[in-house]
């Protein structure tokens, strides 16, 4: 039976568990969306939003035992800083899991997990010039000596 486990095993030791999830929660909290597996996404997210929670009310106690947890002082100031007080109106349900489809080699659930109210990266959407490029500006000249 499967009565009052903890968390998922993953499949893989403690050791190499603890640091999947640490690296993952680093990379949650920086690009504020990433693509995992089901199962690793289920996990992940237990543990994002008890930090995101921790994280709202700024002390240094809350800042010691997110610290323990991410060990990344730029995260640590973005999670403080940024995160944080997007989420202050909110009780829980921070995070999303949208699926998208199977893995090809061994049909795995991939999902995207991603946090609610996420801010838009520049790079991200898509540049476009306010200039006019070469061949725009060339049809145009020509469209001038045509008709003159």
């Amino acid at each position: 039976m499967h009565h009052r486990a903890g968390f998922r095993v993953l499949g893989i030791k403690a050791s190499r568990r603890k640091a999947l999830l640490k690296n993952m929660l680093i990379s949650l909290f920086r690009h504020e969306r990433i693509k995992t597996t089901h199962a690793r996404a289920w996990e992940l997210r237990r543990h994002a939003e008890k930090l995101i929670t921790r994280a709202k009310k700024d002390s240094v106690h809350n800042r010691r035992i997110v610290w323990k947890k991410l060990r990344d002082k730029a995260i640590l100031t973005k999670l403080f800083t940024v995160i944080a007080p997007r989420f202050s109106l909110r009780n829980g349900g921070y995070t999303r899991m949208l699926k998208l489809s199977f893995r090809k080699g061994d049909a795995a659930h991939i999902v995207l997990l991603e946090l609610l109210d996420r801010e838009e990266n520049d790079s991200s959407k898509k540049k476009t010039s306010t200039t006019p490029t070469k061949k725009k500006e060339q049809a145009e000249k020509k469209t001038l000596a045509s008709v003159s």
